[in-house]
């Protein structure tokens, strides 16, 4: 099918034309800048008119055009780069003739290199008065306009590079992101622990109970799964002596997408040979507070219209204890199962069919009941040992050693005292089995070769994960996940 090209598209090509026939490569070359718009600012700060023209401080600044105002021979036309945004002013007089004529062919959107000196215009605005203009790229599609332009949602998502040049906040989303990252790396490692990288493609399926995409290896003819969680390689780690590790991992679950769950999303799993829940809970705490200091500089954020503090210690509360103080059911006593599965269906709660002991249900009422309560940060600990199988059983061999840490009634963490008995573990994952024969087909799977490692005998450990989208959610300020994700999965386009 003929590409169809509106007047604007055509209007640009024609300007193509004319460029190459100027001589000038529309596509550019390399350019050496010597500055930025932020620098641009710092070395005028302060200065008047006077000053700058006194001192002449020369500037090479590159970036795509924003603004444009041509008024015969001279124009005014703001440039955008990473850091920002600054003004420029170029004339006939000041670039010559033939320089002029390549820059009146420019559109916004196009690239171009700028050398001048800094002024201040009459109204104070700082600007680069050009001596030399340089084209680098054409832009043959046309901006959005500023306040008309991809209020789409979904499109801005689909055309991202779009969305980075129009709008502020997601540029500045995409910056701090980084940031936050780096901000964790630099704690972790300043206890010693040490970066790994472990595989994508795992043979089974285990490290945490979600849906997987599975794929095949045709030298092999066997299949794989994209790895649902990063923790069972980690845990070999550890066996294997290197006893603090932790690794920035791509996830990636075959479940359903909302504001808060992409298909591919990104976690820290962190391990502490020699460490336990507790020894988690101290450093949750302290990695968020430090990245709050170092990157956001404070410890109160908002979520939607609510401030989170995270200054006081987080509170902490076990799951039957909540359930209890909710609903009145005491899931610590010996209540049956009869009695507990009358109870969850008298409140509306369908109970599966692989839900076969009092576990499934007090799971079941906490989420239902109970999670959007948790709005300050709090770790929820004491889960049944049916939904953790990777996990040292507690005092009560009903529950076990893990917490889940909440923020506004979102998880963001998952932490255990990890389980390293050989034995148990063997019989988690059997259970495990029947559960998937019973329909659960987000069941962990049979690993015998991490059972083999633990054989080999793993110390007793602390392990976390963290979800690194949410936690940039939570800090910036963000409701939806896709607006912390540079290319999030997108329905296709009608």
């Amino acid at each position: 099918m003929e590409e169809k090209l509106n007047d604007q598209v055509l209007a640009r090509r024609e300007k193509l034309k004319k460029l190459k026939e100027l001589g000038v490569d529309p596509w550019g070359q390399r350019y050496d800048r010597t500055d930025s718009s932020k620098s641009c600012r710092e070395k005028a700060k302060d200065k008047t008119n006077e000053e700058l023209e006194a001192n002449k401080i020369e500037v090479k600044v590159a970036g795509r055009i924003m603004f444009l105002r041509k008024m015969g021979k001279a124009s005014f036309l703001n440039i955008q780069d990473k850091e920002g945004k600054i003004q420029a002013y170029i004339s006939i007089d000041s670039v010559g003739e033939e320089n002029y004529n390549i820059f009146k062919l420019v559109d916004v959107g196009d690239i171009v290199g700028l050398e001048g000196y800094l002024m201040l215009t009459r109204t104070g605005e700082l600007t680069i008065k050009v001596e030399k203009f340089t084209f680098l790229t054409k832009s043959l599609q046309p901006l959005p306009e500023k306040y008309h332009g991809l209020t789409d949602v979904e499109e801005r998502f689909r055309h991202r590079y779009v969305d980075l040049i129009m709008n502020e906040d997601s540029k500045r989303i995409a910056l701090l992101r980084p940031r936050i990252i780096r901000s964790m790396q630099h704690y972790f490692d300043s206890l010693g622990f040490i970066e790994v990288e472990t595989s994508t493609l795992q043979p089974i399926l285990g490290g945490a109970n979600a849906k997987p995409f599975i794929t095949h290896h045709n030298t092999l003819n066997k299949d794989f799964y994209l790895r649902i969680a990063t923790e069972l390689p980690l845990k070999k780690l550890l066996v294997g002596g290197l006893e603090k590790v932790y690794e920035f991992g791509r996830l990636f679950r075959n479940e359903g997408m909302d504001t808060k769950h992409n298909p591919e999303f990104t976690t820290v799993e962190l391990y502490e040979a020699f460490g336990d829940l507790q020894s988690m809970r101290r450093l949750t705490e302290n990695v968020i507070r430090n990245v709050c200091d170092e990157v956001l500089g404070t410890r109160k954020v908002m979520c939607g219209d609510v401030e989170i503090d995270f200054d006081p210690e987080f509170k902490w509360v076990s799951m039957a204890d909540l359930v209890k103080e909710t609903l009145g059911i005491d899931f610590t006593s010996d209540i049956s199962f009869e009695e507990a599965k009358k109870f969850t269906e008298s409140k509306g709660i369908k109970v599966e069919k692989h839900w076969t002991s009092n576990g499934y249900l007090l799971n079941a009422l906490f989420e239902e009941f109970c999670e959007k309560d948790l709005v300050q940060p709090t770790f929820l600990y004491g889960h049944p040992i049916e939904i953790s199988p990777l996990t040292k059983k507690g005092k009560d061999p009903r529950f076990t050693e893990r917490f889940e840490f909440y923020v506004n009634g979102t998880e963001y963490a998952n932490a255990y005292s990890e389980l390293n008995d050989p034995i148990d573990q063997k019989e988690r994952f059997i259970a495990q089995l029947k559960a998937k024969e019973l329909g659960d087909d987000e069941a962990n799977e049979m690993d015998y070769n991490f059972l083999d490692a633990l054989n080999y005998g793993m110390p007793p450990a602390g392990g976390i994960g963290i979800g690194i989208d949410r936690l940039v959610m939570l800090l910036l300020g963000v409701q939806n996940i896709r607006e912390v994700i540079l290319f999030p999965t997108m329905k296709d386009e009608k």
